[in-house]
């Protein structure tokens, strides 16, 4: 499991510190606001469009290829801007490690699954989130670390080394899962799976934690502008909420598996706990931002793990790979649809009216899922 868990680590630290460091100082290949936010788009588009291309092919040859593979052409994109070094291939290392990461996400996932007992999916899936909120944590901080002291290149430089590394760790260590024999799938087959609740009750719930956590992480700085902080408070934030979903996660799926805490009572839960997370958000000062950062990291930490363990559950094993997918999908569907609906309010009216907004989604939600839970 352990290199399954170092590739969640490298997606989530590749993601980013990257993103957090094309804006830093001395970077002459971003030259505009426009340039940057195409440049962080560009990572998010390869994983929108092959994220469940990919899933498909896991299932159809084996997760493990798909994961080496994935993880090789993570490498050689980094490498790529290393040697180069020009703005154009910027653009290019930066889509070929999004088609990398489509690649080797999804494939992990499903080898979480298909590598551990249903009765330990929680406790699996809660250390994978542990790890990829890791990477979160630290692709920043290490990122802009790297940068100071090297550049953009020796930032690809380490991710380049990392992408190899896990790939050879996971070739020598992650054992060969063959894929499944399955029935003829027709496109309305997979519509009808894919409309069913047991995938989109999980999988909307998902798309709301990494809104709400998207949201967190670039806009709760903001607001600690405005509110006359400095860079030390708002950072610590940040990491406020990126710690309180790492710790939250393994435990949850230990409760999971423990039967402790059912799925549907979980996701409520977490998505309640996110709602009122955003809405903190509105309060004025530090006090209200730390409030925002540990209530929503600790609902994304519920969601997470419980989430996915309700998907692989609901899925028969040949197409996991599909399911995961089109779940990361989904997931990069709130990632963008989150920060563009606060963004889309805030421009009208205030950031507070933002994150109101926001909440108020995320709270629907939680609504409809204790309704459903109570039928």
């Amino acid at each position: 499991m352990w290199p399954l868990y170092a590739a969640g680590f490298t997606t989530a630290f590749g993601a980013h510190g990257i993103a957090a460091s094309l804006g830093g100082r001395a970077q002459g290949a971003v030259t505009s606001l426009l340039v940057l936010g195409g440049l962080l788009a560009l990572y998010d588009a390869a994983e929108v469009l092959l994220k469940p291309l990919f899933g498909t092919l896991a299932d159809r040859v084996g997760a493990r290829p798909v994961l080496l593979g994935g993880l090789v052409a993570f490498a050689v994109a980094s490498a790529l801007y290393v040697v180069a070094d020009s703005p154009g291939w910027l653009w290019a290392a930066r889509l070929g490690q999004g088609a990398a990461a489509s690649a080797f996400s999804p494939s992990a996932s499903a080898l979480v699954t298909r590598l551990n007992p249903a009765a330990e999916h929680g406790r699996a899936f809660g250390s994978y989130g542990f790890y990829k909120s890791i990477g979160y944590t630290l692709g920043p901080l290490l990122g802009g670390v790297l940068v100071w002291a090297g550049g953009l290149r020796l930032l690809f430089a380490v991710l380049a080394v990392l992408g190899a590394t896990v790939a050879a760790w996971a070739a020598l260590a992650v054992p060969v899962v063959p894929p499944l024999p399955k029935a003829r799938q027709t496109v309305l087959d997979l519509a009808r799976r894919l409309a069913d609740p047991a995938f989109l009750a999980p999988t909307s719930a998902l798309a709301a934690a990494t809104a709400a956590l998207s949201v967190g992480v670039g806009f709760l700085p903001v607001s600690g502008r405005a509110a006359g902080l400095g860079t030390v408070a708002t950072g610590a934030a940040v990491s406020v909420l990126a710690g309180c979903a790492a710790v939250v996660q393994p435990r949850a799926g230990r409760a999971l598996d423990d039967g402790r805490l059912t799925t549907r009572t979980g996701l409520a839960a977490g998505l309640l706990l996110t709602a009122v997370g955003l809405a903190c958000a509105m309060l004025p000062g530090l006090t209200g931002i730390l409030i925002a950062a540990a209530l929503t990291g600790i609902g994304t930490g519920l969601i997470t793990p419980l989430g996915f363990a309700a998907l692989a559950a609901s899925t028969p094993v040949e197409r996991l790979g599909q399911t995961m997918g089109a779940a990361e999908l989904g997931r990069e569907l709130g990632d963008a649809g989150g920060p563009l609906l606060v963004a889309g309010v805030a421009s009208l009216t205030t950031l507070t009216y933002g994150f109101g907004a926001l909440a108020a989604v995320v709270g629907a939600g939680a609504v409809a899922a204790l309704a459903h839970r109570r039928r």
